[in-house]
């Protein structure tokens, strides 16, 4: 049997879990144990789990003594779900911890603007994806991962970060499963059929959609009738007159070889529009199954308005827009720059940039599809290349690869806007680009996942004379 320990937690792990110090017997050094859903000046009793990477985990069991930071959380799976580490933290606690957070990434030497608050703490999220899993009895399970035991899942019977027909299609889908015949699949040994449910929502316009993400194995391909039966499980939960577009997504892999996709229209619409209103007006974007786009509708609003007012003031001509995703951030400069250049890796994110070009009407914006170092390398070759006045760039997580970085430097534009879900890899890459010769001018959070650790970050940088 686990040990059990009471513990005062201390501060948070980079993952926005509870942390707290044991000391031990000298020369040994203190333990770190982590405490999932637990808050700083929370004293807390605690049944200790495996050592993992240096790091003790343990599993709350009560909370003795609660911080002052700490409220009733909303959601009945809050101390379980992986994917609301702070909902038993009040919101005015997660936005100083968010900013905090970002002044202490980036020193003292730029100011800070206050963080920009959710409008909505709750029903904000257009996108959820729910796993498929089975343990070795046979049990299955359909919802998120587990705090501190990925990849265990466990049965979302309700979330109150998305719409609540999400749950209402989450848990008829998986009443279909259980007569389906069909197994999850299992990664390591390539068997079974069900990956993912994802659903999606565009909340400007109402429209929704539901994929069903399945393995490549074709010897675990499901059948028409069992596509048929998934597809009528997610409309009984819709009025018969509500459409919604229905796709099954193939996800092929094999070892040694790239990841393909395909995807099957099952019904409905073959996309969904979402709209965004934004300095210069309205915007339409076509969102398809493989499409990314910002996951909170009302924030990624203010996200954009908030970096457009800067690059206007920029007055640019030409604007790169590095990363750029279906196009959105750059086809919305383009009411006041003369050129726009994106430059994008994933195919089916450029399809979707170029119809939403042709849908807005919009004539001075130009798509590259590729790697970003690879694009720029072609580009800067051309006897036509026009350098940019202004570069905006919001790279994955892992931020700017090194080629890229190298490029940014040799663009030399007079301002770089940089949007960041990651200030840790942010702040590494702007340290480069500052001894390259540019000055961080300001820096201004924005909270677009409440109740989550994450933070999206602008960091403006001008090229010092």
């Amino acid at each position: 049997m686990e040990p059990t320990l009471e513990l005062q937690i201390e501060k948070f792990s980079l993952k926005g879990y509870g942390l707290v110090r044991l000391q031990r017997i000298a020369p040994l050094p203190p333990l770190e144990v982590e405490v999932a859903h637990t808050l700083p000046g929370d004293r807390v009793q605690v049944e200790m789990r495996k050592k993992v990477r240096g790091t003790r985990k343990g599993r709350l069991l009560e909370v003795l003594e609660a911080s002052p930071a700490r409220v009733e959380p909303a959601c009945k799976h809050a101390r379980v779900c992986g994917g609301c580490c702070w909902q038993q933290m009040s919101y005015e606690a997660q936005l100083r911890e968010k900013e905090e957070r970002v002044r202490k990434t980036f020193g003292p030497a730029v100011a800070v603007s206050p963080i920009v608050p959710a409008e909505s703490i709750f029903r904000y999220r257009n996108k959820m994806e729910f796993s498929f899993s089975e343990n070795r009895g046979g049990m299955r399970y359909l919802g998120l991962m587990i705090a501190q035991a990925e990849p265990y899942v466990f049965n979302v019977e309700e979330c109150h970060l998305c719409s609540t027909w999400f749950s209402d299609v989450l848990n008829r889908v998986r009443t279909w499963w259980e007569g389906s015949g069909l197994k999850a699949y299992d990664p390591p040994r390539d068997e079974g059929t069900l990956r993912y449910l994802t659903l999606r929502e565009a909340f400007r316009t109402g429209q929704k959609m539901a994929v069903l993400n399945v393995s490549g194995n074709p010897t675990f391909a499901p059948s028409r009738e069992q596509l048929d039966g998934f597809v009528a499980a997610v409309r009984s939960v819709l009025p018969p007159e509500e459409p919604i577009s229905l796709f099954l997504r193939i996800h092929q892999t094999k070892k040694g070889r790239p990841t393909h996709f395909y995807e099957m229209h099952l019904g409905g619409p073959d996309h969904i529009v979402e709209e965004l209103h934004l300095q210069g007006g309205k915007l339409s974007f076509k969102i398809s199954p493989s499409s990314f786009f910002q996951p909170n509708t009302a924030q990624a609003e203010k996200l954009y308005n908030l970096a457009l007012e800067t690059i206007r003031s920029l007055q640019p001509s030409v604007v790169y827009d590095l990363y750029c995703g279906t196009g959105t951030l750059g086809m919305a400069a383009s009411r006041f720059a003369r050129q726009v250049v994106g430059i994008e890796i994933s195919p089916e994110a450029l399809l979707d940039a170029e119809q939403n070009l042709k849908g807005n009407g919009l004539q001075n914006c130009t798509f590259h599809q590729g790697d970003v170092g690879q694009v720029l390398t072609r580009l800067l070759a051309q006897p036509s290349f026009q350098r940019p006045d202004v570069v905006i760039v919001d790279p994955p997580r892992a931020g700017l690869d090194p080629l890229a970085l190298r490029h940014l430097q040799t663009l030399s534009p007079k301002a770089i806007l940089y949007i960041s879900c990651n200030p840790l890899t942010q702040a590494e890459n702007i340290r480069e680009l500052t001894q390259a010769g540019y000055q961080l001018l300001s820096l201004q959070p924005l909270d677009q996942f409440p109740h989550t650790y994450h933070i999206e970050n602008i960091a403006l940088l001008a090229r010092k004379r």
